[in-house]
């Protein structure tokens, strides 16, 4: 599996395979758009559902260079290869519409906050008596139910309330949420698994079900067992760039920026200690285990840091790989998406948008080597498949004229 070779076999599969399913998406921002992005890579046909104005990821910024009129990086990266349709859900037609059109999809994800698409009629307990096998989910910030349900949610409150941002920062400054929206992209990914799964439930059974996804609850069991750890009486301290459960480990400064490494095994300690010219401690019983050296986190890592001070970033990569130790250079994304090694796995794909600008939009990450994940369109215009849709649930001109006068369903690209 060394050759992209085994993969290219796969690459002539042009639907996908989960072409046939119909994923109707009313969402906004980032976690319930990842989760239909998801399907869509995979093949499934999208119908991503916006008010006629535009949800708001679209006018976010930053936005992407050279683009006109200025397209926003979180529009175009996480809703490509979906249909646009434009609706006003406050309106009866436009929920009349949105229910026929359930009635011909397989899934719908929302990410409302609770109890908003109950109240205009289109929530599950709504459309599943017309589609009793409906696969239907709901991403929110804290849940459908529980004493916080109602509250407004989005990443980094999830990241404050799960826990998860107390251990993220300096250890004697203020805790600093993650640069990228970590609660709705696990959020996002546990909707789309759950939702496979509840499809092979219904296709077993023939049986719809309702599938509650909160980003808290998402940021809870992604936190690598440190909830169980707290909850229990374990302290957890906040350490910045170090690792909790090895040393030395964490980000180290060179003579020209910074790399990160770890020891997390026994060997990896006694290769490295020979490696800084300390030879003596690959062997000192007081070294010897992890725990022992975590014990002595500082010492460890003050040690490892006398000598990476005076080597630079590259000549102490070098070492570190030749003697099989992990090891990176802190990078930029700029660095990274020059990387010979991210452009072979094509994890920045070249795609044209709508403007006509050429863009490297973010790839799938899971290679399948028979039915491969890949982007299969830009992200559309607003409404640009508004006329198609429609006319697929039999409307003909002169209604579509009708809803477009009355604002449900916005302009026709």
């Amino acid at each position: 599996m060394k050759s992209s070779e085994f993969f290219e076999a796969g690459s002539e599969n042009a639907q996908g395979p989960l072409a046939g399913l119909r994923i109707l998406e009313a969402t906004t921002t980032w976690a319930g758009p990842m989760c239909g992005c998801l399907f869509a890579d995979l093949g499934a046909e999208v119908i991503k559902v916006e008010t006629p104005a535009g949800e708001v990821a679209r006018s976010l910024p930053p936005h992407l260079p050279g683009t006109d009129p200025a397209l926003s990086f979180m529009h175009q990266t996480v809703n490509r290869g979906k249909r646009s349709l434009t609706l006003d859900l406050r309106q009866t037609d436009g929920q009349e519409i949105f229910r026929k059109l359930a009635t011909t999809s397989d899934v719908v994800v929302e990410n409302f906050r609770p109890g908003t698409v109950s109240k205009w009629g289109i929530g599950y307990l709504d459309l599943q008596p017309y589609k009793g096998d409906l696969v239907y989910v709901s991403i929110s910030g804290f849940g459908q139910y529980g004493p916080e349900s109602d509250q407004a949610g989005y990443d980094p409150i999830a990241q404050a309330s799960s826990g998860w941002l107390s251990l993220n920062g300096e250890t004697n400054g203020l805790p600093l949420k993650a640069p990228t929206f970590l609660a709705d992209d696990l959020a996002g990914l546990h909707a789309a698994f759950s939702t496979l799964a509840a499809l092979r439930h219904r296709d077993r059974t023939g049986e719809g079900q309702y599938i509650d996804v909160a980003l808290q609850d998402a940021l809870i069991f992604q936190s690598n067992g440190f909830p169980t750890l707290a909850a229990m009486g374990a302290e957890l301290p906040r350490l910045g760039g170090q690792f909790m459960v090895a040393a030395p480990a964490g980000v180290f400064r060179c003579s020209d920026g910074s790399i990160m490494t770890g020891v997390l095994t026994d060997r990896h300690w006694q290769v490295l200690a020979n490696l800084i010219g300390h030879p003596e401690l690959s062997l000192d019983p007081a070294w010897a285990t992890s725990a022992k050296r975590v014990a002595n986190r500082d010492e460890a890592n003050a040690l490892l840091q006398r000598y990476l001070v005076a080597k630079t970033k590259a000549e102490t990569v070098a070492a570190f790989l030749k003697a099989r130790l992990p090891v990176s250079a802190v990078r930029t994304y700029a660095e990274a998406a020059a990387d010979p090694h991210v452009k072979e796995r094509g994890m920045l794909e070249e795609i044209e948008l709508e403007d006509g600008s050429i863009a490297p939009i973010v790839g799938p990450a899971a290679k399948l080597s028979r039915t491969p994940a890949r982007i299969r369109a830009a992200a559309p215009t607003l409404g640009h498949d508004n006329i198609a849709i429609l006319k697929e649930l039999g409307f003909d001109e002169d209604a579509m004229a009708a809803l477009q006068a009355e604002g449900v369903i916005g302009d026709c690209d």
